[in-house]
C-alpha cells in the first residue's frame, strides 16, 4: 500500500493540472515562439495557465487536510511532488521572459 493516495483524485488531480499547465507553455511556445516585445495582454494561454496553477491551491489543501492525519509520510511526498512540479511550470515562464 505504498502508493495508496496517489490513486486519489486529491492528489493526482493537480499534478495532472501542473503537467497540462507546463504542456501548455510548451506548444505555445512551439507554436508562436517567445516574444521579444512583450504585450499588455497576456493572452488566453497565460490565462489558463495562471488558472491550472491557482485552481490546484483548494485541491492541494483538501488533500492535505484529509489524508496527513492518516498517513503523514505519503502525504509530504506527494505534496512536495506537486509542489516541484508547480515551480518546474513557473520556473520554466521566468526563464523564458529573461
Amino acid at each position: 500500500m505504498k502508493d495508496f493516495l496517489l490513486k486519489r483524485p486529491s492528489a493526482w488531480l493537480p499534478i495532472a493540472m501542473s503537467l497540462i499547465a507546463l504542456m501548455l507553455v510548451i506548444v505555445h511556445v512551439v507554436v508562436f515562439g517567445v516574444s521579444q516585445n512583450p504585450q499588455k495582454d497576456e493572452g488566453a494561454a497565460a490565462r489558463i495557465f495562471q488558472l491550472l496553477l491557482m485552481g490546484q491551491l483548494p485541491i492541494v489543501s483538501y488533500f492535505a487536510i484529509r489524508w496527513a492525519g492518516k498517513y503523514p509520510s505519503q502525504t509530504i511526498r506527494v505534496i512536495i511532488f506537486q509542489i516541484v512540479l508547480i515551480l518546474l511550470a513557473v520556473m520554466f515562464i521566468f526563464i523564458l521572459e529573461s
